[in-house]
């Protein structure tokens, strides 16, 4: 795999983690921290597979580019949508091992944490369903370029997060979520919460390219989804105990 280069000028960024997903171009150029964001492109929940190398394609072509002009990859590993973050791994990682190019997985709760304004130990949350949440704790730093240092990422019940969060120990964490009915629970338990909008592929090519310039990129045989909650097949597969 090819390591960063100053030929790279062109980062192409993916997210199919959730309902709805969004593939976004992006120019970079080494050795600078600014990206600028050509087009993002909405995909539609559940036909990933058939979209989203038809409208990589598409979009290439409509700046004047084929693949062979794509310098590095970053797409969204999780947690999210078993499916759809499959189709997203499994796209990124052909291109980049056939092209030979960088590739970076960024967690969506770290682009969360990043996405708020707050600064110091903050939560960022995701509704997992179920009654449960993804929970990031991370150290923010917005004078460094990479802001976010992640501590853990877990999967909690609902009330267990509630009662975590309005504890001693995590006084002064700021909670940060997309969700907007978890900002309202979170604001009716009397916590704290900035809600922001949705991380898309705009904000996956931004900390991929952070990432990419500190060379914290992965093979892709090595790329692997972070679903944090174990799939049903998994957990259905286990012995049951006597």
């Amino acid at each position: 795999m090819r390591a960063l280069n100053d030929a790279m000028k062109l980062l192409l960024a993916v997210d199919t983690s959730g309902k709805n997903g969004s593939l976004a171009l992006a120019r970079v150029t080494a050795g600078e921290r600014a990206v600028d964001v050509l087009e993002v492109v909405p995909l539609t929940g559940g036909a990933f597979s058939a979209q989203l190398v038809p409208q990589i394609a598409a979009v290439l072509e409509r700046h004047g580019h084929t693949k062979n002009d794509l310098g590095a990859f970053a797409v969204a590993n999780g947690p999210g949508s078993f499916t759809g973050l499959r189709v997203g791994l499994a796209a990124m990682k052909a291109l980049a091992e056939a092209l030979q190019k960088p590739m970076v997985p960024i967690s969506l709760l770290e682009s969360v944490a990043c996405g708020g304004s707050g600064q110091g130990r903050v939560f960022a949350v995701l509704d997992a369903g179920r009654g449960d949440v993804y929970v990031g704790d991370y150290d923010i730093d917005r004078q460094t370029p990479l802001c976010a240092r992640m501590h853990s990422e877990r999967l909690l019940s609902g009330k267990a997060f509630l009662e975590e969060a309005g504890g001693a120990e995590a006084k002064g964490k700021a909670i940060i979520t997309p969700d907007a009915a978890l900002a309202a629970a979170f604001l009716t338990s009397g916590l704290e919460v900035e809600q922001i909008d949705y991380p898309n592929s705009a904000a996956i090519a931004r900390l991929g390219w952070e990432h990419l310039q500190r060379g914290q990129t992965v093979r892709p045989e090595d790329l692997e989804a972070n679903y944090i909650r174990q799939s049903d097949a998994e957990i259905f597969s286990k012995p049951t105990p006597r």
